[in-house]
């Protein structure tokens, strides 16, 4: 293996990469590291999880330590990427080499105040990694220019055409320098990712460790066929209770909430993302998922690419994907960086024939399986196992508390039986603070206590 210090990277971030127990290079950083320190455009393909982030953003930070220093609002290094969660976790990778280097890193993400991001860009910042909407939104408010760009890198640049980002991206890149030095890494380099390397890249080099589907050589596949919907629902609670970290895709965001809450009520430690998630709802559950406090994380296939989370043992299909790539972008999240993991996809009756399909075109062999919950087929597979049955409260929702009967002692008869006394009705709501008060009185517990159970305001983040 070739280490880092043999790549010419400077000795402060290989002393930097080194204290974190990083010495050796994978493949992908062994081949396309010394172009790009070269000033080279560089088209990387690997298999995610084979370490792209340190592909570009090592030489992006060796470049830039050299050139100069950077202005508020005009970062000399750019990196789009296609979701939050991504964003974030290329910033923190890169963010330890750079401060030793001198160099500022920011993200801009869509779901967060605009304002916090422009009172950050306020201060000089050397490399931004953004999200095309909130890059583009930062532009057109005049708070962010791409002029003083000399490196870009675009990460998961197929992911951004899937997602219908390339649009966006095209009018960025327009706005950075044409002679600045370009880098793309993709799972896939075909179709509109194409369309982006013949416009903006100038002869580039490019370093390919494997095919897409080699992505997935160091796991195991199953189709698990579950019958029907019901004893597909049990076997679900069983796998999610296994011992380690298991990611379940679900097709929709109301799917995902519903399956969160289902195996809460088993006693399931699990969270959810998906696009409707605020940010620093999204944020907290792959902090927890992380680190290791939540077992189970649910997600749609938007978060897909975005969750970068080590020692992930099982992925689930619980919807099976609606095409092969997606099959395959889901399934890296486990066996990164050349570790061992399994996949599942659970099919019911009227599945089978689609998955099969399915299955075919992403290249995959898996075994199909019959399996019902307490069949030792499906312990061996998943570890699937019986929950705790101890109901768990759903993150962010408030718990419902039970409707207090305010007495209304002037209505009560007395102990002789004699009536109401209709002056003291009249007068007792004019009182402040008076026991006797209508609900529909002004006063502070108007806007204080009832408020709090209110429908409207929702769960908080």
């Amino acid at each position: 293996m070739t280490t880092f210090l043999e790549l010419n990277l400077p000795e402060e971030i290989v002393r930097e990469l080194r204290g974190q127990g990083i010495t050796e290079a994978f493949p992908i950083q062994e081949a396309a590291i010394p172009d790009a320190l070269a000033g080279k455009d560089v088209l990387g393909r690997g298999p995610t999880g084979s370490g792209k982030t340190f592909t570009f953003g090592l030489p992006m930070i060796t470049r830039l330590a050299k050139s100069g220093a950077s202005k508020p609002g005009r970062p000399r290094g750019l990196i789009l990427v296609p979701t939050r969660e991504l964003a974030a976790q290329v910033r923190e990778r890169l963010a330890d080499p750079a401060r030793v280097m001198g160099l500022r890193t920011l993200e801009v993400v869509g779901g967060v105040n605009i304002n916090r991001n422009i009172t950050a860009l306020a201060s000089p910042v050397d490399i931004l990694v953004a999200t095309p909407g909130r890059a583009q939104d930062l532009v057109n408010q005049k708070k962010l220019s791409l002029a003083a760009v000399e490196i870009t890198a675009l990460d998961e640049a197929d992911q951004m055409a899937d997602m219908g980002f390339l649009p966006q991206v095209k009018k960025l890149m327009d706005l950075t320098p044409a002679k600045g030095q370009r880098l793309l890494f993709s799972a896939t380099l075909d179709g509109d990712v194409s369309k982006l390397v013949d416009r903006y890249m100038h002869k580039p080099v490019t370093h390919s460790t494997a095919p897409v589907q080699a992505s997935v050589d160091t796991m195991e596949h199953y189709r698990l066929l579950v019958g029907s919907r019901d004893p597909r629902n049990e076997v679900i609670t069983r796998i999610a209770a296994r011992e380690g970290k298991t990611i379940m895709f679900m097709r929709t965001k109301h799917g995902v909430d519903r399956q969160v809450k289902k195996l809460r009520r088993e006693g399931i430690n699990a969270v959810g993302i998906h696009g409707d998630k605020g940010q620093s709802t999204r944020t907290n559950a792959l902090a927890g998922f992380s680190d290791g406090s939540i077992s189970v994380l649910v997600a749609t296939d938007i978060a897909a690419r975005g969750i970068d989370v080590d020692d992930v043992s099982l992925v689930v299909h619980v919807d099976p994907p609606a095409e092969h790539k997606a099959y395959l972008h889901r399934a890296g999240r486990t066996a990164r960086a050349g570790t061992s993991g399994t996949v599942v996809t659970l099919v019911t009756d009227d599945q089978i024939k689609e998955v099969r399909e399915l299955f075919k075109k992403a290249g995959v062999e898996a075994a199909e399986v019959k399996v019902h919950k307490d069949s030792p087929e499906l312990a061996k597979i998943t570890g699937a196992q019986r929950p705790s049955g101890t109901p768990l409260a759903v993150p962010g929702q408030q718990q419902q508390q039970p409707k207090r009967v305010q007495k209304n002692t002037h209505n009560r008869s007395d102990s002789k039986g004699s009536t109401r006394n209709p002056r003291r009705k009249a007068t007792s709501g004019k009182r402040s603070g008076g026991t006797g008060g209508s609900a529909s009185s002004t006063g502070g517990n108007r806007n204080g206590s009832r408020r709090q159970t209110s429908k409207k305001d929702g769960p908080r983040s």
